[in-house]
């Protein structure tokens, strides 16, 4: 089976951009590799219906239960549960710009306390227990403080499930604050996960430098 790299960060951290450049790398050894993006907008049910919550069809993010936009998420993954498994059997590597991580980033950021601990565990029992969804090998956390990734998110090409220059969980720095506090708990708490920062000496650090960084994880994992 392949090994699973998952790249997770807040809104612009740059996980598109690594994963792929992380894919190209390692078909450039003569290693064969996918690449997943989620959610899949265009491609499940489940997917378009997150575009229709992110453009703020069914309320802003304090309007709906982070319950209930877990199982959007949850439910998109579980509609690709096939092609991914397909995947893994037929290629070396498997990269993931954002998986169930992701989910409980932002729907754990959404309550405190025990209801954190509480969701967090939810969405684990749902996506990796009810789903069965595959366990990532490793976690990539590309860690930027959020008033630098906004700056990133500003630079974004128009995405095909928005024609805003930032949907609601963009457009919300204190969200994407909280987002980020629970990624790095998260991180800290599991040795399966490793952070790379994406500043250095108050400057955001060059996309090749990362990718390498990003390039040593998954060599030492693959040994």
């Amino acid at each position: 089976m392949a090994l699973l790299v998952n790249i997770e960060g807040i809104d612009g951290s740059g996980k598109g951009t690594q994963a792929q450049l992380l894919c190209e790398r390692l078909c450039a050894t003569g290693a064969t590799a996918q690449l997943f993006s989620f959610p899949r907008y265009d491609d499940t049910l489940f997917g378009k219906s997150i575009g229709d919550f992110l453009n703020g069809r069914f309320g802003a993010l304090d309007q709906v239960s982070p319950f209930l936009a877990a199982l959007l998420y949850a439910g998109d993954r579980f509609e690709s549960r096939e092609l991914l498994l397909a995947a893994q059997r037929d290629n070396d590597y498997v990269v993931l710009d954002r998986y169930v991580a992701s989910n409980i980033g932002h729907q754990a950021s959404k309550v405190t306390g025990e209801e954190r601990q509480e969701i967090i565990a939810w969405i684990n029992k749902i996506e990796y227990e009810i789903y069965a969804l595959p366990r990532p090998d490793v976690t990539i956390l590309l860690n930027l403080p959020p008033a630098r990734a906004q700056e990133l998110i500003a630079r974004k090409a128009p995405r095909n499930y928005t024609d805003d220059a930032a949907d609601i969980q963009e457009a919300d720095a204190g969200y994407l604050a909280k987002v980020h506090e629970v990624y790095l708990d998260v991180a800290q708490g599991d040795d399966r996960w490793q952070v790379i920062d994406g500043i250095a000496e108050g400057e955001i650090r060059p996309v090749d430098a990362i990718a390498d960084e990003v390039w040593q994880i998954v060599q030492a994992i693959a040994k």
